[in-house]
């Protein structure tokens, strides 16, 4: 599969750190990458050299097979995680107003159907809700028809059901064939959304692969969670690690949950309210960079 944009040794340096350290990847067309990483590990950096914002102190960008051209100014839609809009001016008029700063770009009507415009299109922008801000924030960045759509944090601070709606519309730009950068701090969005994502800390790359693919080569175990009580004075008693939850849980790791649940059966501990679960991508982001995505 064709990168449509590739970094190859991109660097950038401060005077007291090394905030990106010689970062290599190349993103398929057509695909939904998640670029992950704790707070100061480099990728909000990295992202800002991809969309041209921020010079690189080396490295190359290619888009296209190419050096980074005023060809990909036009064919990126980027929505940052702040975006200022006019103030006094409908949905609809934001959108037109955007529109007449491309050569190229989508008819309004097709905008405000693929972002589910329509229920407040004669609104002032000033008094959208946050997902409906964030809709209307997702058709400026693709006003242009772009090839590469830059997603930083795209549903922060917005409620479950507005989550959804979102990932519903992301999933509509996939279907255009379009190529997504997704930057994110919940683990569950870049599950679901995301072909293949890459993780960072302290500058660099440290693992990159299909979710599946990364959850496979990391973990061979399952996990089962009960409350902390129901084990008693059996706690130490169990062959198996143990970690304790700040809910009043217990987790145990088993590569054999039949014989891990038989042995606590057997040890008298109440199954009443255990989960057994998957490994899942906060696990895993967990035991890269030991630490939890929000820091």
């Amino acid at each position: 599969m064709t990168n449509i944009l590739e970094v190859r040794q991109l660097r950038k340096h401060y005077p007291d750190v090394k905030a990106v350290n010689g970062v290599d990847f190349g993103i398929p067309e057509g695909i939904c990458f998640g670029l992950l990483g704790p707070n100061g590990a480099g990728k909000t950096t990295t992202i800002e050299m991809m969309e041209g914002i921020l010079k690189p102190s080396s490295g190359e960008i290619f888009y296209k097979g190419e050096p980074q051209s005023t060809l990909f100014k036009q064919e990126a839609g980027i929505q940052f995680q702040s975006t200022a809009l006019q103030d006094y001016l409908t949905v609809r008029e934001n959108l037109t107003l955007f529109q007449s700063l491309y050569t190229k770009h989508l008819p309004v009507d097709e905008l405000i159907d693929i972002c589910s415009l329509a229920s407040f299109l004669d609104q002032d922008a000033s008094k959208l809700s946050g997902g409906q801000r964030q809709r209307l924030l997702l058709a400026i960045a693709l006003v242009n028809d772009p090839e590469i759509v830059f997603l930083d944090e795209p549903t922060t601070g917005l409620d479950p059901q507005a989550r959804l709606n979102f990932w519903t519309l992301v999933k509509r730009i996939k279907a255009r064939k379009k190529t997504v950068l997704l930057t994110t701090h919940y683990m569950e969005e870049a599950y679901n959304l995301c072909d293949e994502i890459a993780i960072m800390d302290h500058g660099k790359i440290i693992a990159h692969g299909t979710p599946d693919e990364l959850l496979a080569e990391q973990f061979q175990d399952v996990v089962i969670e009960l409350p902390k009580a129901a084990l008693a004075n059996n706690i130490t008693e169990l062959p198996y690690t143990i970690f304790n939850k700040d809910n009043g849980n217990v987790e145990i790791s088993s590569k054999d949950v039949n014989s891990t649940l038989s042995h606590m059966l057997a040890q008298g501990i109440s199954l009443e309210k255990v989960q057994v679960r998957s490994r899942t991508l906060e696990d895993l982001f967990i035991e890269l960079t030991g630490k939890e995505l929000r820091t």
